[in-house]
């Protein structure tokens, strides 16, 4: 089991960090918009990379460079366009609803937009197919409870973040809130774009 709590222990690491892909689940959550979708959509996807990146993945997407620099400019173009997207919302009102929380995506908007948070960034395939896989390759027989622990880490944090933003909802229900929250997620999506686009991949 040792490789279980060291994949769990590793995983948890990664994800912690607020991204893109994170803040995205908790303005789900606290938007009270699709959080279940949300959260299944992400938990799911770390789930298939990690056992992905421990079954050789990593290997491959090593040794194509291209598909890398691809992921990188998608990346970058999308969350800068996420970004001003978002910073336009702050400034226009009929981006609220009535009772003052944001307007909410439809769940064909919400799944999209969480498959390209996701997918659309090279740091998810840094992190869990490369990183994770191999170091879950590490422990020979046992990299599959490896990878079973990192996809349990994802699952305990996604849930976390996304359900608890949403208990949460009702006692930052007020617009000022909103556009606040607003302002910060376009200003780290901005941030991210930067480090992506000048990273050292």
């Amino acid at each position: 089991m040792n490789a279980y709590w060291a994949g769990l222990a590793a995983s948890l690491g990664l994800i912690i960090a607020i991204g893109a892909q994170n803040a995205f689940v908790i303005r789900s959550g606290l938007a009270r918009n699709h959080t279940l979708w949300v959260v299944l959509i992400c938990a799911f996807s770390d789930t298939a990379l990690i056992f992905a990146g421990v079954g050789g993945l990593g290997a491959v997407v090593q040794a194509v460079p291209l598909l890398l620099i691809i992921l990188r400019w998608g990346g970058v173009a999308y969350l800068t366009w996420f970004g001003v997207k978002t910073a336009i919302s702050v400034l226009k009102s009929q981006h609220l609803d009535a009772d003052g929380s944001p307007a909410k995506l439809s769940l064909k908007q919400a799944i999209l937009t969480c498959l390209m948070m996701t997918y659309l960034n090279p740091h998810v395939y840094l992190d869990t197919v490369i990183f994770l896989g191999s170091i879950g390759n590490q422990f020979g027989a046992g990299r599959w409870l490896f990878a079973a622990g990192g996809a349990t880490a994802s699952w305990v944090w996604f849930s976390g973040i996304g359900f608890g933003a949403r208990a949460a909802s009702k006692l930052l229900a007020k617009p000022v809130f909103w556009k606040v929250l607003d302002t910060v997620i376009a200003l780290m999506m901005f941030s991210l774009a930067g480090i992506l686009a000048f990273a050292r991949l």
